[in-house]
Order: C-alpha cells, then structure tokens, then sequence
C-alpha cells in the first residue's frame, strides 16, 4: 500500500500526537509479550511430558511455568487495554483537530474558492471524507500496531527456535503478502474513485433538496430520477469494485495461513525424526506459525481500511492545503471611521481577460447616502465587494478615512459596516442571539429599541417565546419579516457605513414600504450603499452612481438624472413601461 500522499499530511497536522503512538507502540510491544514468550513456555511443559511418559514428570516444575504464563498473560491484557484506550484516544483527538481546522480553514478561504467549487463537494469533505477517516483510523490504526509487533516478535522467537522452521514460514507467508500488495495496488484507485464519486451525489442530493420546489414546478422529476440513478450507479460500482478487491484479501490470507501450517509440519516432522529438534519445539512452532499468519490477515484487513481512509484523508489535506486569503499588514487602525470613502482608478477583472471594473473612480462622503445602479453585470455588487475586502482589486486604490485599506487589517475594515442582503441569513438559535450576532457589548435593551423602530417587535413579542424564540424550521417567519430582522441587527449595531444590496427586491410592494420605512431610519447618520433594481426604492439618495460595464456613466441626484434624460432615466422608465404594457 502506498501512502506517499497520506504519511507528509500526518506529519503536518498529526505530529501533536506522536508521543501517544511511541507510547502505544511500547505498550503493544510489552502486551504481546505474554504471546511471543508462551509457546516456549508451551514447549517445556510438551518435553516435561514427553519425558514424564517415558520416565517421571516434573510436576512442580511444570506448576510453576502454568503460573508464569498467568501472570504474563495478565500483564499482557492490562498492557493490551492502555495500547487500544490510546489508540482511540488519538484517532479521535486526531479527527476533532482535522474537523476544527476545516472549520478554522473555511473561515480563512477567499471569496473566489466558494465560487469556483460545488458546495456539496466541499460539505463532503467535511463530513463523509472526515467520518470515513475516523473509523477507518480507529478500527485499523490499533490493529496493525499490534499486529507489526506480532509479526517482527514472532520471526524473532521462530528464528530464535529454528532457523529452517523460521525460513519456511516466512517464505510460505511471504507469496501472499506479494500477491495482496498487487491486489491493494489495484484496488486503490476504486476508493479514491468511491470517495469522489461519494462527494457528487451528495453535491447532487443537497443540490435537489434546496431547487425541489422548482423541480416540482417544472415537472422535471423523472430526469432528476435518472440523473440520481445514474450517479448512484457509478458509485456502487466503484464501492463493488474496492469491497470486492479488499474482501477477498482475507480468505486468502487464511489459505496462506494454512499453507504455512501444513509446511511448518512436514518440514518440522522430518527435523524430529532426523532428531534435529524435539517434539516440543514443533509444537511451539505451530503456536508462532499461527501467531505469524493471524496478523498478516488482520494487516491486509486493515490495509483496506486504510485505503479508505487515505482516499478520504487525501480530499481533506487538498482542502486543508488550499491558499487561504491573504491578509493585509496592518500598518494602521481605524477605530471608528467618520464614513468618508475614495475609489481612486480601481480596475478588477475575475481573470485576466475579462475586466468587470475599469478605472472605477468615486468619492462617497461621510454620512452620505449613494445608490449604485445599473444593468445586471454591471459590477455593482464586485464594487461592494472590492471595497469588502472580498476581492483584491488589480490595480488603483480604494480608501477609507483617507486610509489606504491595503494597510488595514481586513478584520478592521469589515468592523466598520452593517450589511443588509437580498438573502436573509438568520441562523438557529434565539432571536436575542440573532440580533446580537457577535457582538456581547449589545444590551436587551438595546436590540428590543431597534426591534421597535423597524416596526418587528409586536411580531416578535407574538411568538410563543418571544426574544427567547429559537428560530428553525418550525417557527414560520414570512421573508419581509425575516428581513426586518436583519435591518434591526444592523440598526442595533450601529456601524458607521451601511450596505444594502437588493434588500427590498424579494417582497412585495406593500412590504417594501415598511421596509423602505425602516431603511430610511437605518441610514440616518451613516454613509450609506446602496445597490437597487427598483429605483423607486432610491429616488431619495444624496447621489446615484450609474454604472455600465464597469464605469460610471453618470452620476447626480434622481431630479438631475432624469432631467438628463439619459440612461438611467431610461432605466427609470422602463420599470413603469413594463407594469403598463
């Protein structure tokens, strides 16, 4: 079994745990003792006997061997004990270390990775990938401990004995262990391949489940069926294939086994009527021959488990290994920014050929409240993001307070906006806790002022628990009303510069004025963002940044645009020529 990519991710994320595995190695060795030193003991107690049918027996003699296997035999099992309390201690250790780094890891990534991979390939990872290592490490990590230690005891002791008995059991084990290692080979590439393939139908699962209203709708059931069946197809095969190969590993260890045996006794019964050795030796090297094979069986066991765990370890290092985003020096601080914001020349493009922003200039004053509009792709939401810290823009400068924010730490700059987004985010867990998201110097009074102020207390005080309602899939909350929650959560946090983007485009009109009611009282004070497809919602801005493939093409107040009756007035237009067509 090869394990070059598996062995460097341990040594880089499990190296913690080292000095537990020498240490369960020691105590495997010292446990297995008892079953190395036995079969001598056995071969006494057989020549004790040979001798006592043919003369006297030494009963006391053979009395106190009886006694010195109990005890070695005790002492093996305690030691036993602490080698597999240890083992399990470290796999699982090993597992929860992996799991928070992953969790460490996602918080740590770009934009730019969730936009260029399948969320239920990265949840597989997370998830199958990790749990399939865990219990493969667990229940095969143990045993080929033991066994390593079984197996180098046990050629030591049977070469010890007899050097001819010693060579014919290894030679006879050492055939199979050539043919399972073409087998492992063989084999492997199926469990990577069950692996991946395990990660696209999960993909496809989570996929289906989130668009099953739209898949109903469009009554396209049966293609999503076959679709399913054949993924679902492919990984059985692949999982036949691997359980296959690995299956058929241990039958033939046993035959290897038995084949051992039955060489070990021809060749020891001819050594015994050479008179080269005694009876008893052959009977102790029937012991070691099966101490010998039984592990080589259990090894090849857990060799498959192993290769599962490796093609799961594998998927998890990739992640683990992926760049994360870089981060600013902060060379300065800002603890509470006046809201004064500078794009100065900023260009940025997703690759290298295609530019969404080009020569992008502004400057937005504190307090201000400007709207970015324009036709989809225009690039208003990569400004938000540039300016987010999402994205690293190509080239120009973007400024907060006359600050550089390459010189700012990323956290800091993000410390000073509130975002309210098309798509509400509310997680599980009380409303209190909702509206106080990461920030315990909130008070209750607090958050219950702003609940009021965007009118969503009475509702909140109508629920069963009211503050104090855990927010899940049983408690029914309407989309408006879940987006006046997160108006109140970022009205009680009170950032300096507010985001709203398309925060109003998912309700209807009579919503949208008690949210347009709320977002008013929201910016106040604030320099405000703003990015709107219904520019009814923005006619109030101080100014509007009108932007067509990635440039500003006009800018003013509403009256000032459309007395220029250009672009964005026709954009004005075209919403009242569609509700009168």
């Amino acid at each position: 079994m090869k394990l070059n990519n598996l062995i460097p991710g341990i040594k880089k994320y499990g190296h913690p745990y080292l000095t537990s595995l020498i240490l369960a190695i020691g105590l495997a060795i010292l446990g297995n003792l008892a079953t190395l030193i036995g079969p001598n003991q056995l071969s006494k107690i057989t020549n004790m006997i040979t001798a006592g049918l043919r003369g006297s027996m030494d009963t006391n003699g053979i009395l106190k061997i009886v006694l010195f296997l109990a005890i070695i035999y005790g002492i093996g099992a305690i030691m036993s004990y602490g080698q597999g309390f240890i083992m399990a201690n470290v796999s699982q250790n090993f597992t929860r270390d992996l799991r928070t780094k992953i969790s460490l890891k996602i918080n740590n990534l770009p934009i730019s990775y969730f936009d260029t991979h399948n969320e239920g390939d990265t949840l597989s990872r997370v998830t199958n990938d990790l749990d399939t290592f865990g219990q493969a490490l667990n229940q095969s990590l143990g045993t080929l401990v033991s066994s390593f230690v079984l197996i180098v005891g046990a050629i030591i002791m049977m070469t010890w004995s007899n050097w001819i008995l010693s060579l014919t059991a290894v030679l006879s084990a050492g055939v199979g262990m050539v043919v399972i290692d073409l087998l492992l080979s063989h084999s492997q590439k199926y469990f990577i391949a069950q692996q991946k393939q395990l990660a696209e139908i999960s993909s496809f699962v989570e996929e289906s489940y989130s668009g099953h209203e739209v898949i109903k709708t469009y009554n396209n059931t049966k293609d999503i069926k076959n679709t399913f069946s054949k993924t679902n197809n492919n990984l059985q095969k692949s999982v036949l294939k691997a359980q296959f190969l690995s299956g058929i590993m241990q039958p033939f260890m046993n035959f290897i086994g038995n084949f051992g045996y039955v060489a070990v006794s021809i060749v020891g019964a001819l050594l015994v009527l050479n008179g080269s050795i005694t009876i008893g030796t052959v009977v102790a090297f029937m012991v070691y021959v099966r101490i010998f094979t039984q592990p080589l069986g259990q090894i090849t066991q857990a060799f498959s488990g192993m290769q599962s765990a490796e093609a799961a370890l594998e998927r998890v290092f990739e992640f683990l290994d992926e760049p994360e985003q870089s981060k600013n020096k902060a060379i300065n601080k800002i603890d509470r920014a006046e809201g004064k914001i500078d794009f100065e020349q900023v260009s940025f493009g997703y690759n290298s050929e295609n530019k969404i922003i080009s020569n992008f200039s502004a400057t937005i004053n504190p307090g201000q409240k400007v709207a970015i509009v324009g036709p989809t792709g225009a690039g208003k939401t990569t400004i938000l993001s540039l300016l987010m810290g999402y994205y690293k823009q190509q080239s120009g400068t973007i400024k907060i307070d006359d600050i550089d924010t390459a010189t700012l730490a990323t956290e800091n700059v993000r410390d000073q906006f509130d975002m309210v987004l098309q798509d509400t985010w509310l997680f599980e867990g009380t409303i209190m806790e909702n509206l106080k998201y990461n920030d315990s110097s909130i008070t209750d009074e607090q958050v219950i002022e702003a609940a009021k102020a965007v009118g969503v207390d009475h509702l909140i005080r109508t629920l069963a628990d009211g503050y104090n309602t855990i927010l899940n899939s049983a408690v029914s909350i309407s989309v408006g009303q879940k987006q006046l929650l997160t108006i109140a959560r970022a009205l009680v946090r009170n950032r300096p510069i507010l985001i709203l983007d398309e925060a109003t485009s998912s309700v209807d009109t009579r919503t949208e004025e008690q949210l347009q009611k709320a977002m008013d009282l929201l910016t106040k004070g604030r320099t405000s963002l703003v990015i709107a497809h219904r520019l009814s919602t923005i006619k109030n801005s101080d100014n509007i940044l009108v932007l067509n493939h990635g440039k500003i093409i006009e800018s003013g107040n509403h009256q000032a645009l459309m007395n220029q009756n250009g672009f964005y007035a026709n954009l004005y237009n075209s919403q009242f020529d569609k509700l009168t067509a």
